[in-house]
Order: C-alpha cells, then structure tokens, then sequence
C-alpha cells in the first residue's frame, strides 16, 4: 500500500495532466508496489475534488467487461469510474477534441436508474427492477497516462480513461426487449469500422451493472436512484481525431451522432 503522501501526489499529477491536457509516465513504473485498491484511492481523491469544487455526480461507468476490450487492453478484470454532468454530450454534439487525450469511441448501453442498488448479493434481477430505462450511449475515452504497458492500477487511477459519454436513440423499459440482442454498427466519417452485440458485456449488460454494485459494496458505495450507468463496450476502442464524424446506428433503438473538431 502507498503511503497518503504518495496517494496525493499521484492525484496531483493527474489533476494536472487533465488541466494541461497532456500524459503522465506509467504509474506501475514509478511505483510498482501500487495495488488495486491504492489505484481507487487515487480515484476518490480525484472524485472528492471534482464534488468540492461543484461537480455534480451524474453516474458511473464499468469498464473492460467484455473479452474484445480485454483483447485490446490486455487487462482481464472490469473496473469502474465516475461520470460528472459536465461529461455528458447530447446527441448531435460538435466536441472539442483537444479536450481530451488518446480519444477513443466505444459502443454501449446506458442503465438509468429509478431505485438505489446496494451490494452485496445484487442480482440482475435487482437491476433489471431497479432500472428506469435503458438508452444507447457512446463513452469517450481519454487516457492521462501514459497507454504502453498499462495494467488494471493504471487505468483505475485514471479514472478507467472516461473522458465523457454522448447518449441518444430512444430510451426503453428494462424488459421491452431482450438486451442481450441489442446490436450496433459504428462509423467514422461514413464508413462502418466496428459492430458488436450487447450480449459481449458479460452474456447480458445488465451483469455489468450488477458486477459494479457489488465491487462497489466492497468500498463502502452504492448506487444510487437517478444516476446512469455505462455498462460497457461491446466494440473496440475505435480512435478519432479533430474533423471526424462518428455514428453508431442501433437500429430500433435509434442512432448517436457527434463531430470533433
């Protein structure tokens, strides 16, 4: 375990690469004794500071919940993250690219919820109950450290490399549909680069929301009613630059749109 010393600096320099829109070297390099729960520290540290200075927290996000984002990552545990309301993009947005570092597109289903979800012991049942609807949302991410050999305590630390979330389409009850079968195709300046198929987030997505709130139990947090929750990518990561156009065509469900300029 790193010492609180240790833990502040590290949420200093990623409050910095943030602001100045640059990477900090690997955290696994500079301290290679740093755990998983010494990477969630960081983490609150960084959310505490976010809700001190007037942030509002707006949900959370699960990530590398599905064997092509653990493909890509070579990391083979989910993790999750904080959403603020300032991170979230409607549908049609123009988004500032240079906001953000290493930006990546990826594909996923959005839970919002009507009732708190507490661990431990939560089922899918649970979150299907507790769920208001479900909508398709893309998740951006942006890494603040460096990619190149990074494992589970970096991109914990990193806050799981959300940069924001874009949602859209037409929200749906939990049980209007079988979820499982929810599929997507993902373009890039009108040309298709990914599909994939909800049922990759851990054979339902709804198994990622139930796998946030039990870790989340684990740290003493729960869910809580009104917040949204990105379940996980069912594609990978596709990468975007300044000019690009992104579309994810969820067919019944509807499409998102957004440019980067």
């Amino acid at each position: 375990m790193l010492t609180e010393e240790q833990l502040t600096t590290i949420a200093d320099n990623l409050a910095e690469a943030e602001k100045s829109r640059t990477m900090i070297p690997r955290l696994t390099a500079q301290y290679p004794e740093m755990t998983v729960e010494d990477s969630y520290a960081v983490q609150n540290t960084w959310r505490a500071r976010g809700e001190a200075a007037g942030r509002r927290l707006a949900g959370r996000k699960i990530g590398l919940t599905s064997k092509v984002m653990q493909e890509a990552t070579g990391i083979t545990e989910p993790d999750y993250g904080a959403i603020f309301a300032d991170q979230i993009f409607e549908n049609g947005s123009v988004i500032e690219h240079a906001q953000f570092s290493n930006v990546r597109i990826e594909v996923e289903l959005a839970f919002v919820l009507k009732d708190d979800v507490k661990g431990p012991n939560t089922t899918i049942f649970d979150v299907l109950k507790a769920t208001d609807y479900v909508v398709p949302a893309l998740e951006i991410l942006s890494s603040r450290i460096e990619m190149e050999g990074r494992t589970i305590v970096d991109t914990i630390s990193d806050n799981a490399a959300l940069g924001g979330m874009i949602y859209g389409g037409t929200p749906i009850a939990p049980d209007a549909v079988d979820l499982r079968w929810i599929s997507a195709l993902l373009y890039r300046n009108e040309t298709i680069e990914d599909t994939g198929v909800a049922a990759a987030v851990l054979n339902h997505p709804a198994m990622g929301v139930v796998w946030l709130a039990n870790k989340l139990a684990q740290h003493g947090d729960s869910l809580k009613a009104g917040e949204i929750i990105l379940a996980g990518s069912f594609t990978k990561p596709m990468w975007v630059y300044p000019g690009d156009t992104v579309h994810a065509d969820y067919g019944d469900l509807g499409s998102i749109s957004c440019r980067f300029e």
